[in-house]
């Protein structure tokens, strides 16, 4: 059983959407999974970075599990961090967007 969502809590109140998101911005992995959106773009993610992806997690959970931090050496510094996953994110609603427009087109003669 999954733990329970803040995500649909958070959109309906818009003042609080808007202070959450600059910090979830900042977190790629931690981008709640349950919109069709995000699901189509981790579907889209090439091979390595779904591995690089999954591997972070793993890990992360572990020393969440063990109640240790990871090692110095081994985190990821600010300027080394790359937005892997939102580019895609926001093609995916950008499709989304237009193929909901195109089914509410009205043709008028």
């Amino acid at each position: 059983m999954s733990a329970p969502s803040l995500t649909s809590y958070i959109v309906k109140r818009p003042w609080l959407k808007r202070w959450m998101t600059p910090i979830a911005n900042w977190f790629d992995d931690l981008i709640p999974e349950e919109s069709v959106a995000v699901q189509t773009a981790i579907k889209r993610l090439p091979p390595k970075e779904a591995y690089d992806r999954v591997f972070r997690i793993r890990r992360a959970f572990q020393c969440s599990v063990s109640h240790t931090l990871l090692p110095a050496a081994e985190q990821t510094k600010p300027e080394d961090d790359v937005e892997y996953l939102s580019p895609i994110i926001r093609e995916v609603e950008k499709e989304q967007k237009e193929r909901a427009d195109l089914d509410n087109l009205i043709i008028k003669r």
